[in-house]
């Protein structure tokens, strides 16, 4: 009710008075260091024994962990100088070779370098495995957004009791953590790029092995990374999302617009669906990514789509820490042009040889469920990448408190950008053997352009309306 309350509430308000709100909080923000995460002693960590967005810069005592030395900038420094944009992304890593596999014989002895999840993988499939490879520290930004992160570090706080954030713009708000939710805020603001353009398959999976493939041209856009916007014009828009499927024929040219807010305390997010059979625009449920659901066959919650989108507020978010831990990372495997999907997707879980894994320092955050939250399952428990924020792995745990469900986040540095994203993410049902890949894109043409204009004019309902009337 309070939610509803709130949606009508910020649809009534005209977007200057909402831009006039959020310059108050930057000022109001600006003006008190006392709300601050981290001092300026602290911030000038960065770029020092940190790296510029919080890591820590320097290798793992054992030396397993490498020093972090900037990762993969370009295309050049990747060794692929002649790449052109659009083209699928060659491994820069392609002829290491495994330094172990971790199967369920020996999973007790690499019990303290693997999450819940991994663990139970291995305990439930006598066929899943993990390939071990050295590690590489691959993940960059721009210079922009170090610079930006070191400015709004002293400045960047939580508001609305963690549902949204103030004094920040254009960075990672809080590259040196204080809790669970600045770390969770981290991953939700985290740089992919000023704007992208996808094409991408899902595959539902059922026990069987027996999948079904819908493909999607997808778009996002992020006015918070935009270098033409100040915290002050850019409003309460953290991205924009649209997505349009095109196979099968029954859902081609479907479309779901999304608008993610910033500050969902006031101004919860909006979302809307072209449905071509009812020639109409519609609103869609608060939360959803309707599109995506449509092929999840009740293996995904909305808020699992990109690893975690939901409300920040859904769960109490703990700090648990630091650890070094085996997680998905460089998969450039998988968006190799030769790779087939039929030839990834196996029973249970996609094939062991196409999956990479790595030790890292991931951040982990437990979150329990929060009495009254709309929230599928009762806990979740995330692992962060220390170098980009990204999450790489979720444990999922039902009502009972059985582990239900678990993710994985099959990164790789887009070089050319450079950003760290997901190349493909999986939700694993330990009960029911199925399981969702999601963004396969070894088999699609353009996969990936991060060179499209865009303006936020070009996300407003009315747009779906004159896309589609023809």
């Amino acid at each position: 009710m309070i939610t509803a309350m709130l949606q009508l509430l910020g649809r009534s308000r005209s977007r200057a008075l909402v831009r006039a709100r959020l310059a108050l909080a930057a000022a109001a923000a600006l003006a008190s260091v006392a709300l601050a995460a981290v001092s300026p002693e602290e911030a000038e960590r960065l770029g020092r024994d940190l790296t510029p967005l919080g890591g820590e810069r320097a290798a793992s005592a054992d030396g397993s962990i490498p020093e972090w030395t900037g990762g993969l900038r370009s295309p050049a420094e990747a060794g692929f100088p002649d790449f052109r944009p659009g083209q699928h992304l060659k491994d820069p890593y392609a002829l290491d070779k495994p330094l172990f596999v971790v199967t369920a014989d020996d999973a007790d002895a690499y019990a303290g370098e693997l999450s819940a999840g991994h663990q139970a993988l291995l305990r439930a499939y006598r066929d899943y495995r993990m390939l071990v490879y050295p590690a590489h520290r691959s993940a960059a930004a721009p210079e922009e957004v170090y610079r930006a992160t070191r400015r709004i570090a002293t400045t960047a706080h939580l508001v609305g009791d963690g549902a949204g954030i103030a004094g920040a713009f254009a960075g990672i708000p809080f590259p040196i953590p204080q809790s669970g939710l600045e770390v969770l805020w981290n991953h939700l603001t985290r740089y992919r790029g000023g704007s992208a353009a996808l094409r991408w398959g899902e595959a539902a999976v059922n026990d069987l092995g027996v999948s079904r493939l819908i493909r999607f041209h997808e778009e996002f856009y992020f006015p918070y990374y935009q270098h033409a916007m100040t915290e002050q014009t850019f409003g309460n828009i953290l991205y924009y999302f649209m997505q349009t499927a095109v196979v099968p024929a029954r859902l081609n040219g479907e479309v779901l617009l999304v608008q993610q807010t910033l500050d969902q305390t006031h101004d919860p997010r909006r979302a809307w669906v072209w449905v071509p059979a009812q020639r109409r625009v519609r609103e869609a449920p608060e939360g959803s990514y309707l599109n995506a659901e449509l092929s999840a066959a009740n293996l995904r919650s909305a808020d699992q789509f990109d690893m975690y989108s939901g409300s920040p507020t859904a769960y109490e978010w703990k700090l648990i820490g630091k650890r070094a831990l085996l997680v998905p990372y460089n998969a450039y495997r998988l968006q190799d042009e030769k790779l087939t999907y039929p030839d990834l997707l196996r029973a249970h879980h996609i094939n062991p040889e196409y999956a990479r894994y790595e030790l890292h320092r991931v951040w982990i955050v437990d979150g329990i469920r929060r009495p009254g939250a709309r929230a599928l399952y009762s806990r979740r428990t995330l692992y962060v990448d220390e170098d980009s924020w990204q999450i790489l792995s979720v444990d999922c745990y039902d009502d009972g408190g059985e582990l239900y469900r678990v993710q994985e986040g099959h990164a790789i540095t887009y070089y050319q950008v450079p950003t760290l994203w997901t190349a493909l993410e999986l939700v694993m049902d330990l009960k029911s053997g199925a399981y969702l890949a999601t963004g396969l894109q070894s088999q699609e043409p353009r996969p990936t352009d991060f060179g499209i204009r865009r303006l936020p004019a070009d996300y407003e309902p009315n747009v779906l309306e004159r896309l589609n009337m023809r």
